[in-house]
């Protein structure tokens, strides 16, 4: 995918890319546990990294801004991210908002000697990097399209098979930097096609975010992880390192038959009630959306009546149901 967002990777990125503190996102997927299990379409699915994702977020921040601070904002973002990601959302009861992960950006930053040495030998510091945040084109509200969610939202979509790459070529290139409806700048669409096809794509890709799948998965994850700890299987210092690190702690350790269980997932039955006296849950989740702009024209959802309607419904959906997995 880094070719298509960037013809080559400037000295800076691959400089952050290549310090420890970053490459341990190599260890650390992208899919917050669900790659570890049965489950058919996670299974199928290509492995896909955070050091991945991170990078991909440097290189479309720098293509669309060649600006230092912000491609470095963007490669940094997910640098203190824990093992299996939003999981330790859960875990900490952030099921709506899933924002715990960013806790530790700037510490991580300040605290590795190899990024601030790089970060001084271009010119900038830990303030200039450690709050994606604070540049629209790396990071906006929702439902805008910024270069994190652009990018988390292509390499799904390339992995579960809902686009090409031959389609996210052509997507990508009609992207351009504009001005919203706020007067702010974003990544907004030349044309209304490619940006429907983005938008159709991304929505296919929220709803596996908030699958029965995705959703039992990381809850019961946490749940192991919890357990772990208070048995001091793992230490919180082991969310931290990386998955094939503290996947080897809990095999073996006496949760083992647990973490087997977990990788056997395949099917999750759901209930309106509980109907009988199992482990049943009902599992709220944070609803992932985008609504692109294109330029003079508006966002899609004003444009392209059935994916409106697509992503109303999407929104309106109650996550009440009781779930059970096997």
């Amino acid at each position: 995918m880094t070719g298509i967002y960037h013809a080559d990777v400037p000295p800076l990125l691959r400089e952050l890319a290549g310090t420890q503190s970053m490459l341990r996102l190599g260890r650390v997927g992208m899919n917050c546990g669900c790659e570890y299990t049965a489950f058919p379409l996670f299974a199928k699915g290509r492995s896909y990294s955070r050091l991945e994702h991170s990078l991909g977020v440097g290189l479309i921040v720098w293509h669309f801004t060649q600006d230092s601070a912000q491609a470095a904002a963007g490669l940094l973002h997910d640098v203190a991210t824990p093992t299996f990601a939003h999981v330790v959302d859960f875990l900490r009861g952030d099921y709506l908002t899933q924002e715990a992960t960013e806790d530790g950006t700037r510490e991580r930053i300040a605290g590795s000697p190899a990024i601030q040495a790089i970060l001084t030998g271009h010119g900038l510091s830990t303030e200039d990097t450690a709050d994606y945040h604070r540049y629209p084109i790396a990071d906006n509200d929702s439902p805008r399209l910024s270069a994190d969610r652009l990018e988390y939202s292509l390499g799904n979509a390339l992995r579960w098979g809902f686009l090409t790459r031959k389609e996210i070529g052509e997507i990508y290139s009609d992207l351009r930097v504009g001005v919203n409806e706020e007067n702010a700048p974003e990544l907004l669409f030349g044309s209304p096609a490619p940006a429907s096809r983005f938008a159709r794509a991304a929505l296919a890709c929220s709803r596996v975010y908030v699958s029965d799948a995705d959703r039992y998965a990381m809850q019961i994850l946490s749940e192991l992880l919890a357990l772990a700890l208070q048995a001091n299987v793992l230490s919180p210092a082991d969310l931290d390192g990386t998955e094939p690190e503290l996947i080897a702690k809990l095999e073996a350790s006496p949760l083992a038959a647990d973490w087997r269980r977990f990788r056997e997932l395949h099917r999750v039955r759901r209930a309106e009630t509980p109907p009988d006296e199992r482990p049943w849950r009902q599992i709220p989740a944070k609803k992932r959306r985008i609504d692109p702009l294109v330029e003079g024209l508006g966002r899609v959802s004003a444009i392209d009546a059935d994916f409106a309607a697509a992503l109303a419904a999407f929104l309106a959906e109650p996550q009440t149901e009781w779930l059970l997995g096997e």
